[in-house]
């Protein structure tokens, strides 16, 4: 490919990265291409699914601040572009995966973070966002200082809250307890996050 050409499908890339609130990292080997029409369509008005060479995704992944994703540019790779709602798009490729098992989610980025598989069917599986703060909010007895910083949590981090219940859920009827040590943990994540923000905006001063 002449080096004009790759410069200019690197500046798209970049520009999908931006203009995305979320993007899913997927090998989608043995898939046909009526398979990845119907997942592309299932993702929501908005969104794109596109098979992509590594090589120029990992320099437009530089240029965005995810560097961090080369180890998962390896093999045949896709991403969908989610510019609507993360949630919707991950409950799309996560029902696409049951029913078609070819398709691997390596990863992504969700909100500006870096997240790994796991972490991207977590985020399939969150309820919608009041009702799952409205329960943690219960959890914590009236703990006003916590369910504000939740509130505020990015996605991703609802998304390894979710995670993180899931794993510290105890014997049945003990729900309240691991909400509650879940929430503590995501908690601690907003307020490392909101100090950082602090820092850097007294540094700029």
């Amino acid at each position: 490919m002449p080096t004009q050409a790759k410069a200019a499908v690197i500046d798209e890339i970049t520009e999908r990265f931006q203009a995305s609130s979320a993007a899913v990292l997927t090998e989608y080997r043995g898939l046909t291409v009526a398979q990845l029409t119907q997942l592309r369509r299932s993702l929501g008005e908005g969104s794109s699914y596109a098979v992509v060479k590594n090589t120029l995704t990992k320099r437009a992944a530089e240029q965005v601040g995810h560097a961090d994703l080369a180890p998962l540019l390896n093999g045949p790779t896709a991403i969908a572009f989610i510019e609507g709602d993360p949630v919707t798009a991950a409950k799309a490729i996560r029902d696409f995966a049951r029913t078609n098992p070819l398709l691997v989610v390596k990863g992504g980025v969700v909100e500006g973070r870096t997240v790994g598989p796991a972490e991207v069917t977590a985020l399939a599986d969150v309820e919608p966002r009041e009702v799952l703060l409205a329960r943690l909010a219960g959890a914590m007895l009236g703990n006003l200082s916590k369910a504000a910083g939740l509130f505020q949590a990015p996605l991703s981090q609802v998304a390894r809250l979710a995670a993180a219940l899931q794993e510290k859920k105890p014997a049945e009827g003990d729900d309240s307890a691991a909400a509650a040590q879940a929430s503590d943990d995501v908690a601690a994540d907003t307020t490392t996050d909101t100090a950082d923000a602090a820092d850097a905006a007294a540094s700029t001063d």
